[in-house]
């Protein structure tokens, strides 16, 4: 709110003279007003005119106070609006039940104007600053998202590795990522990886995760040194209780020979051209656990016309505690049932029919599609 607007008050009181004192109070020191005289009518005008503050009273016909603010409350376009009663009720009990419902503050009957002054300026500064923190975060996260999103390699970026992924943050920002690196004039390496947590502490290592994979990748490196250069940075900087799930494919386009090294991730699902389905499973030690990690690799000789899937756990577990054997046969249904469907448009495809599925998603969804070109 600039400094020229005037703080608007909506006064809810079923009794004309209370109203005419609140606003003989409150008008000349600069605030607007507008009334309501019951329930139903201030919620519409909450809802219309967006005030800085509501005076509710208590008692009125019809629906109370009480009432009146739970409505508000629960509707998402209100909720955040302070609420102050005004009641001749001055026991510790509806004090307190005004304040569990929702109400910052209780003003008792009949109303002192410096006392009703000192706090709506008190709650009208409270609220400003609380919106004003609410969208500096929103900013905040909205550049993390662009930049998080700026370092993510896209499909046209890179045709000759016939790619396409689909990627829907639960929150503003995700902790899943995934990177597509050329090994050498040959082999491309497909990574998907998963951070422990949601939003931006999980989002600031996916830059982290993005510049070890370059670093640790190259003739020089295997798919297994590839993933414990990542493994021994990541030990430094996770926070505790933080760990990182990835699966690492290298797909070496003139052999068609596919070489997997897993961290805890669940298995890549390979669909032939023929629709059959195959999943690499592997025991392996999730990074930045362990001082010594376990790592395992298994190679495939693909045949053009392949397809592999690498995916996050969000679209195989939802939600905490599913059945991620149940998800995982979801997931290789659907990889066959969109087998015939180009590239670009089958990952988003699979992922939809995924997410139409489930009652709730409570994970990041990460799904990255490639085919062994022609």
């Amino acid at each position: 709110m600039s400094l020229c607007q005037r703080p608007k008050i909506l006064i809810v009181d079923d009794t004309p003279v209370n109203v005419r004192l609140l606003e003989g109070i409150l008008q000349p020191e600069g605030f607007g007003t507008v009334a309501a005289t019951s329930g139903a009518m201030a919620r519409a005008l909450s809802r219309a005119e967006r005030p800085d503050l509501i005076l509710l009273d208590i008692i009125m016909p019809d629906e109370t106070g009480f009432e009146t603010c739970a409505k508000l409350k629960s509707n998402p376009l209100t909720a955040d609006i302070p609420i102050i009663f005004l009641s001749a009720l001055d026991d510790v009990t509806s004090k307190v039940k005004g304040l569990k419902i929702g109400g910052v503050d209780y003003i008792s009957k009949p109303v002192n104007g410096e006392e009703v002054l000192a706090r709506v300026r008190v709650h009208v500064r409270i609220s400003q600053t609380n919106r004003a923190l609410v969208r500096q975060h929103q900013a905040y996260l909205e550049s993390l998202r662009e930049a998080q999103q700026a370092i993510l390699v896209r499909p046209e970026d890179y045709p000759q590795a016939s790619f396409a992924v689909h990627y829907q943050p639960l929150e503003e920002t995700g902790g899943d990522f995934y990177d597509v690196v050329a090994v050498n004039d040959e082999v491309t390496g497909y990574f998907v990886a998963d951070v422990s947590g949601h939003g931006a502490s999980a989002a600031f290592l996916t830059s982290a995760i993005k510049a070890l994979l370059r670093q640790y990748t190259g003739p020089l490196y295997s798919p297994e040194d590839t993933m414990r250069g990542v493994d021994a940075v990541m030990r430094q900087i996770l926070g505790e209780e933080q760990y990182l799930t990835a699966c690492y494919a290298h797909l070496n386009r003139r052999t068609r020979k596919l070489s997997v090294v897993s961290a805890g991730h669940p298995p890549l699902v390979v669909v032939s051209a023929a629709g059959e389905t195959q999943t690499v499973e592997m025991n392996s030690d999730p990074l930045g656990i362990f001082s010594s990690v376990v790592l395992q690799r298994k190679d495939l000789h693909l045949a053009r016309g392949d397809r592999f899937y690498l995916y996050s756990d969000g679209m195989v577990e939802p939600a905490p505690g599913a059945d991620r054997n149940r998800g995982l046969a979801e997931l290789i249904h659907a990889c066959q049932e969109h087998r015939a469907v180009p590239l670009d448009g089958a990952a988003k495809r699979i992922a939809e029919q995924l997410r139409g599925a489930r009652e709730t998603v409570e994970d990041d969804l990460l799904l990255l599609a490639v085919e062994v070109a022609q």
